[in-house]
């Protein structure tokens, strides 16, 4: 299935054995805030193209006391708007955040996750697996 091939190569940075050049580029730990400012979360982890070595999804946590009870959150890297020493902004709202499809480590490796991701929030995957370019929708104002 194209799905199992586009999931294999995407890795957690800390599983890759990569690092990110510069240390003040690295986003992991820094605050994610929506598009109107409002707190999301952080974000815990990177994925990246295994292949390519870049960077194609945030994996923020949100929720839960001291970790525990978190909840986990994809966000394609396409839809960061803004970087600071501190923050990093999202151009999604909370409430498209709060209903993107559920991150289930089980489920990830073995569908077509990453693509739904893409689906859901407006934007064309980085891949493409069957070749052909499907009418992506256009992501609304605001998203």
């Amino acid at each position: 299935m194209p799905h199992e091939t586009t999931a294999a190569i995407l890795v957690k940075l800390a599983d890759s054995g990569q690092t990110i050049a510069d240390a003040e580029q690295d986003v992991r730990g820094r605050r994610v805030v929506d598009a109107d400012g409002g707190d999301l979360g952080k974000v815990d982890e990177l994925l990246i193209d295994r292949d390519e070595r870049r960077v194609r999804f945030l994996r923020v946590e949100h929720g839960g006391i001291l970790g525990i009870g978190a909840t986990a959150t994809f966000l394609p890297v396409e839809a960061v708007g803004d970087v600071t020493e501190d923050t990093v902004r999202v151009e999604l709202t909370r409430e498209k955040i709060e209903q993107a499809p559920t991150y289930d480590p089980e489920v990830v490796e073995n569908t077509g996750y990453y693509e739904d991701v893409y689906w859901y929030y407006g934007y064309a995957p980085f891949f493409n697996p069957s070749g052909i370019a499907p009418p992506y929708p256009t992501p609304p104002a605001g998203r």
